[in-house]
């Protein structure tokens, strides 16, 4: 019993320290990517509270104060998973919990990002003209079927950090023109479906604000219709806190549109729970925050703090990425490759006990 008091009075210690230094209102937006838990649970993916009493993984993130989930969408994937099926199955059950959903489209069948931009294999002989239809129709059938269950998306990512465009090479921004018709597409099928989505336009490399100026100016120019500006910001990949605070809040003022941190993370420890080597191994990855619970959450904590203190209102919130990607075999990172691992599992918001961590609640509550 000595044991259990002294391991909540830590927790609970955590959570205060780690809390922002100018605590206000609390964030419109407190998420987590969850894009893996379909997989993770049907591989025997198990969750727990920070009592360690077993439960649905989202019904913990909702009670810990989170408010909104997202989740991505391949076309079609070699492994089945992240389609409109489990985009359906997991969004009920998050609404259910009074969560909100961000969907994040892809247009690929694997990883999209700024080092690649794949199309679907179903989509690759398409002229231009098809090529844009089948963005829209696949858009439009993904948030439809959301609609008609009763879980309509909140917000939509059309594109997934599309700092060189999407659909490569159409869709590249060596030609501004083609990667506007084509998020422009993405921006039609969102409304047709709910006028009151939000859609967003995401940049990777949240502390680089010569790419953001040159990217977003590049996207007025061109007629680029969004409502919301997303980034993602890791300490150790994108800058210093401070070049993130500066860029975000230019982002905010110079363009007038709400920000969202869609992804982030940190570690919370450095070692390995599957066997397959870890991205982020430093005891130390940013200077100041130790790869551990407490690390964890103070850097969390730091990254509201400063989505808060954007001017005028305009940062809404954050998303921690892969919250619940475990260490779980048969859950790797390749959907073709079965016998990948995770390099991201000492990041998720559950600890290799499956037990929720002190960063869960203080992103809850930011």
């Amino acid at each position: 019993m000595k044991r259990i008091l002294t391991a909540l009075l830590l927790a609970a210690a955590l959570v205060v320290a780690a809390q922002p230094a100018h605590a206000g209102a609390r964030l419109q937006i407190r998420g987590a990517d969850v894009s893996s838990l379909a997989k993770s649970e049907a591989y025997g993916g198990v969750y727990r509270d920070a009592h360690g009493r077993r439960s649905d993984s989202l019904r913990i993130l909702s009670q810990a104060g989170l408010n909104y989930i997202r989740l991505k969408v391949w076309v079609n994937p070699a492994d089945g998973y992240n389609t409109k099926t489990q985009v359906l199955a997991i969004a009920k059950r998050a609404k259910a919990q009074g969560m909100k959903l961000l969907v994040d489209f892809h247009y690929s069948d694997t990883w999209a990002d700024p080092g690649k931009q794949f199309k679907p294999a179903a989509w690759e002989a398409l002229p231009f003209d098809q090529l844009k239809q089948a963005l829209y129709d696949h858009t439009y059938d993904v948030l439809d079927a959301l609609r008609r269950q009763g879980t309509t998306a909140d917000m939509v990512q059309v594109g997934n950090e599309i700092n060189g465009g999407l659909l490569w090479p159409d869709g590249s921004n060596s030609n501004w023109a083609n990667t506007a018709a084509l998020l422009n597409a993405g921006y039609d099928a969102v409304k047709a479906v709910s006028r009151s989505t939000k859609v967003v336009l995401h940049v990777a490399n949240g502390g680089d604000n010569g790419l953001y100026r040159w990217w977003f100016d590049n996207a007025n120019a061109n007629g680029i219709r969004h409502d919301v500006i997303g980034l993602s910001y890791y300490a150790y990949w994108h800058g210093t806190l401070e070049a993130f605070q500066a860029n975000i809040n230019d982002v905010a003022t110079r363009y007038g549109k709400p920000v969202v941190v869609v992804e982030t993370a940190y570690p919370f420890t450095t070692a390995d729970d599957d066997g397959w080597e870890n991205i982020i191994l430093s005891p130390e990855p940013y200077p100041g925050y130790q790869a551990t619970p407490q690390g964890q959450a103070a850097m969390l904590a730091k990254i509201a703090d400063i989505v808060r203190q954007v001017p005028g209102g305009l940062g809404l919130g954050l998303f921690t990425w892969e919250a619940t990607w475990t260490g779980v075999k048969g859950n790797g990172w390749d959907p073709a490759d079965p016998s990948s691992g995770n390099g991201w599992e000492n990041q998720a918001l559950f600890d290799y006990a499956d037990r929720a961590l002190p960063a869960m609640r203080v992103l809850g509550h930011s």
